[in-house]
């Protein structure tokens, strides 16, 4: 099989891993592990985003000297914009609230749980795709490993990930398998993402860099608009800050191992 097609499948095989705890666990999630789930992930999310994609962006354009940064700038901005104008759009209902966000529409409590993942996860599948993308160019400063290297470390991400998800949902009353399905699916849009960034890629490689950033700004703005405001909220707030630093530590370790 094609290191490619392995690097953009890994993420959701993560995803399923994680929601298969739903047969695992009789329980809801107690707050202690969700607490360091969510920290770990926003970790990892923020490691990925720094050294995979804003710094390699940066080294593309060291010709520009001083200037080239700005391609990161733009880039970052423009997927913390593209992002934030997804979630004003799409109608969808984070797990533990009541509230809607987004346009009104008349959709089930599940469907708009299931939005909010796939928003989620889209910038996710963005980060994979354009790092391979990179890969595949032959960009020096982006090899094969260090893509896979990003694959793997979001894979690991999404297994808490996945539980997070599927859990609610059976405690919301859905039966063990259905959790499981909605909580996979929910990955789905990761390889879908990750394919829309390497065709782009391949038709306009000079804004590459902006791509990687532009990858990167969508990642922080979750883990800025999400992840950190579920993980600080109540109590054992210090487990999500243990949590952050093994997973920030995790994706910095194999990106630049696998470098």
């Amino acid at each position: 099989m094609s290191p490619i097609i392995i690097g953009l499948l890994i993420p959701f095989l993560g995803t399923m891993i994680g929601s298969a705890f739903v047969f695992m666990m009789k329980k809801e999630m107690s707050v202690l592990l969700q607490k360091s789930l969510l920290g770990f992930a926003s970790g990892v999310m923020v490691a990925a985003s720094v050294w995979s994609l804003i710094i390699p962006s940066i080294e593309m354009c060291e010709e520009m000297g001083k200037w080239s940064v700005m391609p990161a700038t733009i880039g970052l901005l423009a997927g913390m914009g593209f992002l934030l104008l997804i979630d004003e759009l799409t109608p969808h209902l984070h797990i533990g609230t009541d509230h809607p966000e987004g346009l009104r529409a008349r959709l089930s409590r599940t469907m708009m749980l299931s939005l909010a993942v796939t928003i989620h996860n889209l910038p996710e599948g963005m980060a994979v795709g354009v790092v391979l993308a990179g890969a595949m160019q032959h960009e020096a400063s982006i090899s094969l490993a260090a893509a896979i290297a990003v694959s793997l470390g979001i894979a690991i991400q999404n297994i808490p990930e996945g539980a997070i998800i599927s859990m609610p949902m059976r405690a919301a009353g859905n039966s063990r398998w259905k959790s499981f399905v909605i909580g996979s699916l929910s990955g789905v849009v990761e390889p879908l993402g990750g394919i829309i960034m390497i065709l782009l890629a391949s038709m306009m490689m000079p804004i590459l860099p902006y791509m990687l950033s532009f990858a990167a700004g969508a990642m922080l703005y979750v883990v800025v608009e999400e992840l950190i405001p579920e993980a600080s909220e109540g109590e054992h707030t210090n487990l999500s800050t243990i949590g952050f630093a093994i997973g920030f530590v995790l994706m910095m370790v194999l990106d630049v191992v696998m470098g």
